[in-house]
């Protein structure tokens, strides 16, 4: 579903060249997703204003609910490694579709306003929205 992402970049966004690279980065992590109930594979590329990347993609289960999308593993990784200070994430899929409500607010957490890269696959366009355009009201606790 891509009706809710509007479509426009913000003049904050990092340049082409870093984008370009993550791109390639999350094509080509995309490509060992463990997607074999829903055969839609996702890869994801999050860049720290230090400009290490850390890489994710969709780990699915039989289990539905311990299914674990990309955008949560790249963020997850990149917490682990100490970073919080992201510059922006490229997610890899067909039809460039942006993450899913629990991803918004998993990111939220960390960088409500991340510059999100929406790549099609399929079509090889890009398209660019910030996360509080497409999740203005995340969760938050008293």
């Amino acid at each position: 579903m891509t009706g809710d992402v509007p479509d426009r970049l913000s003049s904050s966004e990092p340049d082409e060249s870093l984008i370009d690279q993550l791109i390639m980065s999350a094509c080509d992590v995309r490509k060992r997703a463990y997607a074999p109930y829903s055969n839609f594979s996702v890869g994801a590329a999050l860049a720290s204003v230090g400009g290490e990347i850390y890489l994710g993609c969709n780990i699915e289960n039989a289990s539905y609910g311990a299914t674990i999308c990309a955008e949560r593993v790249a963020a997850g990784t990149a917490r682990c490694a100490g970073s919080t200070d992201w510059s922006v994430l490229v997610i890899a899929t067909e039809g460039g579709v942006p993450p899913c409500g629990i991803c918004r607010q998993f990111l939220s957490e960390f960088r409500p306003s991340l510059p999100l890269v929406l790549y099609d696959v399929e079509h090889g366009t890009h398209r660019h929205v910030k996360l509080d355009e497409i999740f203005p009201t995340p969760f938050q606790t008293p």
